[in-house]
């Protein structure tokens, strides 16, 4: 199989992450399988979980990046944030790429989700591709505004071009 191309806001976004060899991480709508693949390649110890609510993302997901799923790094589940039970209790990274449910709705039960398994010092990254730059200031408030109530510390907002976004959220 051809290997297919990372896409350069993903890149970005998984080396803010700067995953370590041996950390959790939980990718919330893995889509494709681009940032599960990048993930992957930096893990030794480590695992991630990656979930998507769509059956043809975790397929792409699963097809994509099969020799880590076959040596057991990586888990692809097609499951809702809202129901989830991770297998993996102690996360230290949460990774999503363009995910609405941070800024769009209440996600109150979610983020005190995502508060209970990221380990103190671990941090929950949401990025977001302004295909409409307009909307930025709006996701970057409610996105903040809903790990805050959870009680992560919003830390940081990239940009880069093409315009990014970036919101974390340390525990």
């Amino acid at each position: 199989m051809a290997m297919q191309q990372i896409p350069p806001r993903i890149r970005w976004a998984v080396d803010l992450m700067d995953v370590q060899p041996d950390d959790n991480v939980l990718e919330i709508g893995c889509g494709p399988g681009a940032g599960a693949e990048l993930i992957c390649q930096r893990l030794e110890t480590g695992k991630l979980f990656a979930i998507d609510r769509s059956e043809s993302g975790v397929d792409r997901t699963k097809r994509r990046c099969a020799k880590h799923v076959e040596s057991g790094r990586l888990t692809v589940r097609q499951i809702d944030l809202a129901t989830l039970r991770v297998p993996v209790k102690r996360l230290t990274k949460v990774f999503a790429f363009n995910v609405n449910l941070f800024w769009v709705r209440d996600c109150a039960d979610e983020v005190a989700l995502l508060h209970d398994r990221v380990v103190p010092g671990g941090a929950v990254y949401l990025f977001y591709e302004a295909k409409m730059p307009d909307l930025i200031p709006n996701i970057v408030t409610k996105a903040s505004a809903s790990l805050a109530a959870a009680g992560f510390r919003v830390s940081a907002v990239e940009q880069k071009a093409p315009p990014v976004v970036g919101i974390i959220g340390k525990r």
